[in-house]
């Protein structure tokens, strides 16, 4: 089995306003809201309204601002549907949760899978570091009415 690299795409869902407006709002600077996916084999991998595919670049947010090379994988594009029916039933729209289940989480296990490796912490651990601002704070309630309990402390 040949080797296929894989990519993480990162896109800014806040189209730069968090690097220009957090430190003033958030006390806290934040570079990014950020929004992953995973490239491979031809398809970008993405968990929205469950978890889809596209071709690379072409989901309603274009371009990424970022592509990381994750690594290689010898997991093939059966091995990875199979992977993908498996865990499907944890990336459906009712179990995602802003904080604790969003598309970073499925970009994380997905990227574990094919390659041993994680995707940045500063990616996985923007949830915890906007919850520890006193701002954040604030809006943990706000969030929790609409999501849910977070397992962030």
């Amino acid at each position: 089995m040949a080797r296929v690299p894989v990519q993480l795409y990162i896109y800014d869902l806040s189209q730069g306003m968090a690097r220009t407006f957090s430190m003033d709002f958030m006390e806290r600077q934040f570079d990014g809201i950020w929004h992953t996916s995973v490239v491979v084999h031809g398809k970008e991998w993405y968990f929205g309204y469950g978890i889809l595919n596209d071709i690379p670049g072409g989901t309603i947010l274009g371009p990424p601002l970022k592509i990381i090379n994750m690594g290689e994988t010898e997991v093939s594009e059966e091995t990875i549907s199979e992977y993908i029916d498996e865990i499907r039933p944890n990336f459906t729209p009712d179990k995602y949760h802003l904080l604790d289940n969003n598309c970073n989480t499925f970009s994380n296990k997905f990227c574990e899978f094919l390659t041993g490796n994680n995707i940045p912490d500063y990616i996985i651990n923007l949830p915890a570091d906007f919850l520890s601002t006193p701002r954040g704070r604030l809006f943990r309630p706000v969030l929790e009415s609409m999501f849910g309990p977070s397992r962030h402390p």
